[in-house]
């Protein structure tokens, strides 16, 4: 007959020189680990930067946790087959997160999933079980219903990942909001609000001018561009699908207007920074938040996303193709051009289609 033990949690430490250990109790012996060697386990918490080792520690821990349950030993750690170790609700908990953060997640969905499963978590500690109304509060904290409708995707992801891998949990009914449709302001010039941003910051304006240019999103797609992503004569930009929002290859011409003022780097260099390290996710919002303070003229309306939409604009007006228009803009499909092209002020109408007398 098998014996029933529950196992201790194994706990997340720091030691006096920042290093980072998971620590438990097994037949009254003490454990401490500071990687995941021993379990065969590539999580190595004391590679990452400091801020990053609580993270990657507490991943550790759910390996650690799920090895011990396991039946399976390591050195002078024997757990024998005959006895049968119960996850308890919080390292059940921890086991099935773990294995969806571990997955190839954007910086900041992961931050954004992350913040779900330690409300998540806490609740699950202080009651002993995470109810649907407590779910559903955290969506419900907000008032704008684009954040609402964001978190409650985020939220749902995780709810349903656990209660798809067995957890007991119920899964939320909240229904999304309709959200208000954005109008994107389009740039009336483009070239003379090109130029100012040159006179302010030449990285912006680069940035900007492969926005409008070859309709790349600006904060990510243009801001890690690197001299290997073009073609020997800088006509074409190669980008692979792990670095595009739609996740599909992509080659997009570069005009000649921004071919003349590029220079050739060496191919592992950033084309910003000239290293091998491109500058932080909020450079370009930063850098034009400061132009725009400094140019209160332009309207509020207009974003660095702009140069994006008034790209879209010129290429529609001059092929009137939403095939042409879907592989400019990168578009999953022609259904995405449609939604897209309803919030850039291009009039269905014209002068002459209105009824006559």
């Amino acid at each position: 007959m098998s014996v029933k033990m529950k196992v201790k949690y194994p706990k997340v430490k720091f030691d006096s020189k920042q290093r980072i250990y998971v620590t438990f109790y097994l037949n009254n012996n003490r454990y401490r680990l500071f990687n995941g060697k021993k379990i065969n386990c590539e999580i190595y918490p004391n590679s990452f930067p400091i801020e990053k080792r609580l993270e990657m520690g507490s991943l550790l821990a759910a390996e650690v946790y799920k090895f011990i349950t396991s039946g399976l030993s390591f050195n002078s750690l024997i757990i024998k087959n005959s006895n049968q170790y119960c996850l308890d609700d919080v390292g059940l908990f921890d086991s099935i997160v773990s294995k969806k953060l571990s997955e190839p997640l954007s910086q900041n969905y992961y931050k954004c999933l992350c913040g779900i499963v330690f409300r998540l978590r806490n609740e699950l500690v202080v009651k002993g079980y995470i109810s649907v109304d407590f779910i559903d509060s955290i969506s419900l904290r907000n008032t704008n219903n684009t954040s609402y409708n964001t978190t409650r995707r985020h939220v749902n992801v995780i709810v349903n990942y656990l209660y798809e891998n067995g957890f007991k949990i119920n899964k939320s009914k909240l229904k999304t909001r309709k959200q208000k449709e954005v109008l994107h302001k389009p740039i009336d010039d483009v070239k003379s609000l090109l130029d100012s941003i040159k006179e302010f910051n030449y990285n912006l304006y680069l940035c900007s001018l492969l926005t409008y240019g070859c309709l790349l999103r600006p904060h990510q797609e243009i801001r890690q561009l690197k001299w290997s992503d073009f073609n020997d004569d800088l006509s074409l930009i190669r980008l692979s699908g792990d670095r595009m929002k739609s996740k599909r290859n992509r080659i997009v011409p570069v005009p000649k207007y921004i071919r003349e003022i590029l220079v050739k780097g060496d191919n592992n260099h950033n084309i910003f920074t000239n290293t091998i390290v491109a500058y932080n996710s909020s450079y370009f919002k930063g850098v034009w938040s400061r132009f725009k303070k400094v140019n209160s003229s332009i309207n509020k309306d207009i974003t660095l996303y702009s140069f994006r939409h008034s790209g879209a604009i010129e290429i529609f007006k001059r092929t009137g193709s939403l095939t042409k228009l879907q592989k400019a803009m990168g578009h999953s499909s022609i259904n995405v051009s449609l939604t897209y092209l309803r919030g850039l002020e291009i009039a269905e109408l014209k002068e002459d289609d209105m009824p006559m007398v």
